[in-house]
């Protein structure tokens, strides 16, 4: 460590949800950018979803696993990937990425347990992050 600059140790609940925050950050931005023309533009080479269909797809998977780990909590609807919007699209994104905070937040005080995710919060953290991740990659 240099010499002057003290640190304590990192709380990791709370890192683990503040970089779920940034991931959900990075989303916002991509489509806060994002050029309306290219939005149901046909993916190189005809094959493969449009960006519409992989943004809708990656809420809707939160959808899902907030339906099987968060039931009784608040989760926001499906979206439709053929007739979603950006601004549509930018809320739901918000919407479930709050959801999944909670989640997280939840799942942390509960000894990191996850319902339905066996190997616990970490690895489900991992998954969401790679998971949205990846399809930014193809966007």
């Amino acid at each position: 460590m240099p010499a002057g600059r003290k640190t304590g140790p990192v709380a990791l609940n709370k890192a683990l949800v503040e970089a779920f925050a940034i991931n959900e950050r990075m989303n916002q931005f991509l489509l806060e950018n994002m050029d309306e023309k290219a939005w149901r533009a046909e993916p190189p080479g005809g094959k493969g979803r449009t960006i519409a269909a992989i943004v809708a797809h990656i809420h809707n998977v939160r959808h899902m696993w907030l339906t099987v780990s968060a039931k009784g909590s608040e989760i926001p609807e499906k979206l439709d990937r053929s007739t979603v919007t950006i601004a549509q699209a930018r809320r739901a994104l918000a919407r479930s990425g709050e959801a999944m905070r909670r989640l997280f937040e939840s799942s942390l005080s509960a000894g990191g347990r996850v319902k339905d995710f066996p190997p616990g919060v970490v690895a489900f953290f991992s998954y969401s992050i790679s998971h949205d991740a990846h399809h930014r990659g193809q966007i």
